[in-house]
């Protein structure tokens, strides 16, 4: 489901997802078909890891990527669901063949 909400999403940010809920900044950003994508892959994610322990991981992970980087935005972008979620997100077919846990593939150091 969809939501709109511009106090849940975080500043400098458009959308987030918690799930079982996408919140979007703006009504408009519904139109936008890779966001939302991008979106749903996190809920999908989400779900495989059991909800809870997705969000432990993902605090975590980025929590070692900001020391490693130094940088909020480029510790962000480099977690391992942030970096499936934005190679797939044009891809609107991914989510019919996502294999599971794919976002272990994209963690790096």
């Amino acid at each position: 489901m969809i939501l709109i909400s511009k106090y849940l999403v975080p500043k400098g940010y458009v959308g987030i997802t918690i799930f079982p809920f996408i919140f979007l900044k703006h009504k408009f950003l519904k139109t936008d078909n890779h966001l939302v994508n991008h979106e749903r892959i996190h809920l999908k994610q989400q779900l495989e890891l059991l909800i809870l322990p997705f969000y432990f991981w993902y605090g975590l992970e980025f929590l070692i990527r900001l020391m490693v980087y130094k940088n909020w935005n480029k510790a962000y972008k480099n977690i391992s669901f942030e970096r499936e979620a934005f190679v797939n997100e044009k891809d609107l077919d991914y989510l019919k063949s996502k294999p599971l846990w794919n976002f272990i593939n994209f963690i790096k150091t």
